[in-house]
């Protein structure tokens, strides 16, 4: 299984001092907010660069194209998300998986609704990597699921609960897109089928 997507391993070089850190921050925000005017397939690293308010030298002086720029933006997606649920996981009894699963939910929640290029770039690439199962959105958020939740659940993570929560997660988008298809801010009856579809599917190896 492919290791949660690292923001740092997409840079041609990380930044070391906090004014370049921001300036990647700023580049990254750029890239953000134009996924959202003009898709993935009109991006360029120059009107990243306008937008960012940077020299162009400072774009590909991180990356070396609009693909790794993109992936970049989703590892700091993911770390975002993952940071979201550890705070919530921080006010839930341990014992309380269905608490867990719905902290999983809003704040995904969270993340569709207000933040810039989400509906693009999620938690993976833009395009899905030849040859590499492991690399997409639903693997790599996952993958990241199964670091934050087994304690939560009072699972060992073994190679069950692995595929338990993959399929969880597959099940998940399915039906969010559907919700987001209906509604732009995801219908809140079909967000309600989600968490109960949740519920149920987890409860047979959780409960």
């Amino acid at each position: 299984m492919s290791p949660a997507p690292d923001l740092h391993a997409n840079l041609r070089r990380a930044p070391v001092q906090q004014r370049s850190a921001e300036r990647l921050s700023r580049i990254l925000d750029a890239c953000a907010e134009l996924l959202d005017e003009t898709g993935y397939e009109d991006l360029s690293t120059r009107a990243v660069a306008q937008r960012a308010g940077v020299p162009i030298g400072s774009v590909y002086r991180f990356f070396g194209n609009k693909r790794a720029m993109a992936e970049a933006l989703a590892a700091r997606n993911l770390d975002r998300y993952a940071g979201m649920i550890n705070a919530r996981l921080e006010t839930i009894e341990a014992a309380d998986w269905r608490g867990a699963v719905d902290a999983v939910l809003d704040e995904y929640l969270v993340l569709k609704q207000t933040v810039p290029g989400f509906n693009l770039v999620d938690f993976g690439g833009p395009q899905p990597v030849p040859d590499d199962p492991d690399a997409d959105a639903n693997h790599l958020l996952a993958a990241r699921l199964a670091e934050l939740l087994p304690a939560q659940f009072g699972r060992t993570l073994d190679a069950e609960l692995r595929r338990v929560i993959l399929v969880a997660v597959e099940a998940a988008d399915a039906t969010l897109r559907l919700a987001f298809r209906t509604d732009p801010q995801g219908d809140p009856k079909i967000v309600e089928e989600t968490r109960q579809l949740l519920h149920a599917y987890l409860a047979r190896t959780l409960d």
